[in-house]
């Protein structure tokens, strides 16, 4: 009797505390339907995994649909496997995944359980041995085009009067790349628009090799400010976190990632993002709607608005929505260079495969 009672008061004490999803739900209700699992980074990183996990929680309310999210410890395809076999025992019928590091576990788990479908954001299905690429019929994999989002970053940074630039990227996995390339050829477009001369701009460019906020990164970012530094663009989930307090720190500028970031900080002058929130719902939605795309790897860019800037948010200077409207049309009719056209498999991420001018970077790993 006692520890019945005992049990009780935890569980009320954790519901009153706000951890209901994470431990009161998981014992009162064993059963979630729509399952999101996120790499070592969590739901509330205020970038890539908010973004996934906002968009599955959306529909879920909407339709009153029981939602779960697990968090990995371990970033090792058994651990993946380990908990897409616990949200399958608990009765996951969908099982969104978050990340590039997803794509070897779900190219075992499709076949394993080919009664749950997979939403794979960031990748497609693969094999361990990384030869054998294949998305099954109960799978959808979605990519963006990363690299589009950070030309238009870069871009409108460089059209709206800054000179000197840094980026700050998690790990060197292909979408940060992506990422990373794309903001190195969106400031060399505008330079070259702009006529200014070669090596006028200068950009700092580092991998820190983890998606976590952590006292270094932030140390990095504040002696790169009060080296005079302008903006940095911040490209590694929670990584964003210690570049925004590094920038409040000095009263200098940032750029955002994946999602709109502007309500986090007021040094947020805009933001490369990617439709997350929307693709995640409406592959949910197709599910539920009975047309499901199985076996498709969907890729949003700009020509099917999967990738934009947040202008009604955005805190740029001199950069306007007519600037805007006239280099993302150019995106969405192919007249600029796309950064896919490079070899982005370098994992290093190393930018000097970037044919430029007028930016001079300093790489640094």
């Amino acid at each position: 009797m006692r520890k019945s009672i005992f049990i009780l008061l935890v569980v009320f004490f954790l519901i009153f505390n706000g951890t209901y999803d994470v431990f009161a739900r998981g014992i009162i209700q064993k059963s979630f339907d729509l399952v999101l699992i996120t790499d070592s980074g969590s739901v509330n990183d205020k970038s890539f995994n908010q973004g996934a996990w906002e968009g599955l929680v959306q529909y879920a309310k909407e339709r009153k649909i029981s939602h779960k999210y697990y968090n990995l410890t371990e970033q090792s395809n058994e651990a993946c496997l380990a908990i897409i076999d616990l949200a399958v025992k608990n009765g996951a019928k969908i099982i969104v995944t978050s990340g590039v590091f997803f794509e070897a576990p779900v190219f075992i788990a499709q076949e394993r359980y080919p009664n749950v479908r997979f939403i794979l954001v960031d990748g497609v299905p693969r094999n361990p041995e990384n030869s054998t690429y294949r998305t099954g019929n109960n799978t959808v994999g979605i990519l963006y085009a990363e690299d589009q989002a950070g030309f238009l970053a870069g871009y409108a940074a460089v059209k709206d009067g800054n000179r000197r630039l840094g980026f700050i990227g998690g790990e060197a996995i292909p979408p940060v790349v992506r990422y990373g390339y794309g903001f190195i050829q969106g400031v060399e477009y505008a330079a070259e628009e702009l006529g200014l001369a070669a090596g006028s701009i200068t950009m700092n460019y580092h991998y820190t090799g983890n998606f976590n906020a952590t006292p270094e990164a932030q140390m990095l970012a504040a002696s790169w400010y009060n080296s005079g530094i302008e903006v940095i663009f911040a490209c590694g989930g929670a990584v964003g976190n210690s570049v925004m307090a590094a920038a409040e720190q000095t009263g200098k500028k940032m750029i955002g990632v994946d999602i709109d970031q502007s309500s986090f900080s007021s040094t947020v002058i805009t933001s490369a993002m990617k439709g997350l929130r929307v693709s995640v719902y409406n592959c949910i939605a197709d599910h539920y709607a009975g047309r499901f795309p199985g076996g498709k790897n969907l890729v949003f860019s700009a020509y099917n608005n999967g990738i934009s800037l947040p202008m009604a948010t955005s805190r740029f200077q001199v950069f306007n929505q007519s600037d805007y409207d006239a280099i993302f049309q150019k995106l969405v009719n192919g007249t600029i260079r796309r950064v896919e056209n490079l070899d982005i498999t370098n994992r290093k991420g190393n930018p000097s495969v970037i044919p430029v001018t007028r930016v001079r970077i300093a790489y640094s790993n």
